[in-house]
């Protein structure tokens, strides 16, 4: 079921200050910054040759980053993103193991305008997992 590591993302406090460090501290490419103002988060990606890094910042006064970000003023750390090929049968069996899926439980579109879905992260290891659909 599980497919590769699509992204780590991370939460900062600066956008432009963390985009700055990955492009000119370790020469990555970085995209420009990208407003999803469905998830409450502007998110850049930086591109590596067998992943991606996600930096997010909060958009909006209901983001749900906020309050990770007032927890850990530096930012940090904040879910992994694995590649599904069957996004709904991944919920259901996750769902009938026990998993419990974020929000509504409905697949949403992401930053790369794929159906994602949340995992709780007390059922992942004190992990919040990231699943998103991806054609094969």
């Amino acid at each position: 079921m599980i497919g590769r590591l699509n992204h780590v993302a991370i939460v900062v406090p600066d956008l432009t200050a963390a985009a700055k460090l990955y492009t000119d501290g370790l020469g990555a490419s970085v995209s420009k910054p990208i407003p999803l103002p469905e998830h409450g988060v502007t998110t850049v990606f930086v591109e590596l040759p067998n992943s991606k890094i996600e930096l997010l910042h909060p958009l909006g006064e209901d983001s749900p980053v906020e309050k990770f970000l007032s927890n850990n003023p530096s930012g940090g750390m904040h879910h992994l993103c694995y590649e599904v090929e069957d996004l709904q049968a991944a919920i259901d069996h996750l769902v009938a193991e026990g998993a419990r899926v974020l929000g509504d439980g409905k697949p949403r579109l992401g930053a790369h305008n794929l159906p994602v879905v949340f995992l709780h992260p007390k059922d992942f290891c004190g992990t919040l997992i990231e699943l998103e659909e991806v054609a094969r």
